[in-house]
């Protein structure tokens, strides 16, 4: 649900990792970047909407304000929006990099 959202809203590089051995924060982190502040707005705006749609709780948003890197909690699964800069920064899928990536390739249209 959450990777369709996010590309139907063209992010990019839209990458799921199962951190259920390596994190207690959630099972899945997904990860993607968007290329302009409107565009990671509209994405996030779609996985809220998504989730709600799909009655999952959206827990907590953090970094709606600055728009570089905006965290969405949905209990299980973690949605990190970012600019393509600051995820190069940050570097989430080194720093979680035990965790196994998932095939997302089945929800994300060409």
């Amino acid at each position: 649900m959450v990777v369709k959202a996010a590309d139907q809203k063209r992010a990019e590089e839209i990458v799921a990792l199962d951190v259920r051995k390596v994190s207690l924060l959630a099972d899945y982190f997904v990860i993607c970047h968007g290329n302009s502040e409107r565009q990671i707005k509209a994405i996030v705006d779609a996985v809220v909407e998504e989730a709600e749609k799909n009655g999952v709780t959206v827990r907590r948003i953090e970094g709606r304000e600055g728009a570089k890197w905006i965290l969405i909690d949905l209990g299980d699964v973690i949605v990190h929006v970012f600019t393509g800069p600051e995820r190069t920064f940050y570097n989430l899928e080194k720093l979680w990099s035990d965790a196994p990536m998932v095939n997302v390739s089945k929800w994300i249209t060409e």
